[in-house]
């Protein structure tokens, strides 16, 4: 198993040391190298680095408190005029934002999924606060930065046997 998947864990606590724009160009390369629906990758991406937004997308999101401390956040957003096959673009922009949180393991970022969809009041919200067209739907915001002292990515074993069922089931 890769490194990654084994440690990747959802941190909510940075420090203030900023994500480069090295950084950030990785991460949203990751993101875009993920599967989709008849490849129609459907997927936007907003990067937000402004404290000022941050605090409006926590009043939209109440659970988006990792935003306090974090550098950069990154709202993978689905565009339904690219869509070739209608419904797909959760699925794949889910796919986008997973890659997205493992090339941040990778480059020894913290990251956390702050999710936006299917909540429709988040989702108006979020368009409206950053002037998204109707046709880009905020599916999640990223929380990202450098992880604050005493917290890292360590392995938690989650394999449950129980949860494995033959077709027969």
């Amino acid at each position: 198993m890769l490194k990654e998947l084994e440690i990747r864990r959802s941190l909510r606590r940075f420090t203030k040391e900023p994500v480069s724009d090295q950084q950030l160009e990785q991460l949203l390369r990751a993101a875009m190298q993920a599967p989709s629906a008849r490849n129609q990758q459907p997927w936007e991406f907003v990067v937000v680095k402004n404290q000022e937004t941050f605090a409006k997308i926590q009043e939209i999101q109440p659970f988006s408190s990792p935003l306090q401390t974090a550098d950069t956040a990154v709202v993978i957003c689905g565009n339904t005029e690219r869509e070739l096959s209608p419904g797909y673009w959760v699925q794949d922009c889910a796919a986008a934002t997973q890659n997205l949180l493992l090339e941040a393991v990778h480059l020894g970022l913290g990251a956390v999924w702050l999710g936006f969809y299917p909540r429709e009041d988040r989702v108006e919200g979020l368009q409206a606060l950053l002037n998204l067209p109707e046709h880009v739907l905020p599916l999640a915001v990223v929380a990202v930065g450098h992880p604050d002292e005493g917290v890292e990515n360590k392995f938690v074993d989650r394999f449950d046997p129980d949860r494995i069922h033959s077709e027969s089931w």
